[in-house]
């Protein structure tokens, strides 16, 4: 019924409406407070998969700022946010990635406790989240680059929580780098997505103006 509902709307019809507008406007807090209880939390637990969740909670916050910047203009200029937005998924994956890889080198250990505990809570916000925007999954590519963080994201927690398991049973911190590669991973192929969706878009807008 959800796909039913998105296909029958356009895509500006879609942006324009208010309750789209209001999702935007709750996941833009909740993932704003969530970055600000996950960055504190990772680097007192010395934990990067914490502290990279913390970035992706802060680039998702600028994702939805944009998103509610854009709405009701042109499928073109979406388009372009949508754009902005993968390049800026792809930077967040790519600091990741090479943030795994200088813990490996440097050897530390984070506190499993506190990565399970705030794991656990950036879940559940992220799973509400994810929930809310659930029925625009299938819009264009502005809305889709939305679903894709808020679902990479709950994927990411989960992660988190297996991490700080892994840590708490092996005593050292490589579960806490392989999550923290994991989630660039995440976000390097939700960014070629995103890119992809929006190129089609963008596409399609030529052609119209073209007619």
């Amino acid at each position: 019924m959800a796909d039913q509902c998105c296909a029958g709307k356009s895509g500006k019809t879609a942006l324009n409406d208010p309750r789209w507008r209001r999702v935007l406007w709750i996941a833009l807090i909740v993932n704003a407070a969530m970055f600000g209880v996950e960055i504190v939390a990772g680097v007192a637990a010395d934990s990067r998969a914490l502290q990279a969740d913390a970035l992706d909670f802060l680039g998702d916050s600028a994702n939805y700022a944009i998103s509610l910047g854009v709405a009701g203009m042109a499928i073109g200029w979406r388009a372009r946010a949508a754009l902005l937005k993968a390049a800026t998924m792809l930077a967040f994956g790519l600091w990741v990635f090479a943030s795994a890889v200088w813990g490996f080198v440097a050897g530390t250990t984070p506190e499993a406790e506190t990565m399970g505990i705030i794991g656990a809570l950036a879940l559940a916000a992220n799973v509400v989240v994810a929930l809310m925007l659930y029925r625009w999954r299938t819009g264009d590519a502005n809305m889709r680059s939305v679903w894709v963080c808020s679902r990479n994201d709950a994927i990411g927690n989960l992660a988190v929580m297996a991490a700080a398991l892994g840590v708490l049973g092996t005593g050292q911190g490589w579960p806490d780098l392989l999550v923290a590669a994991i989630m660039a991973g995440l976000a390097i192929w939700g960014s070629i997505d995103v890119f992809r969706h929006a190129r089609s878009d963008l596409a399609g807008a030529a052609a119209g103006e073209a007619v």
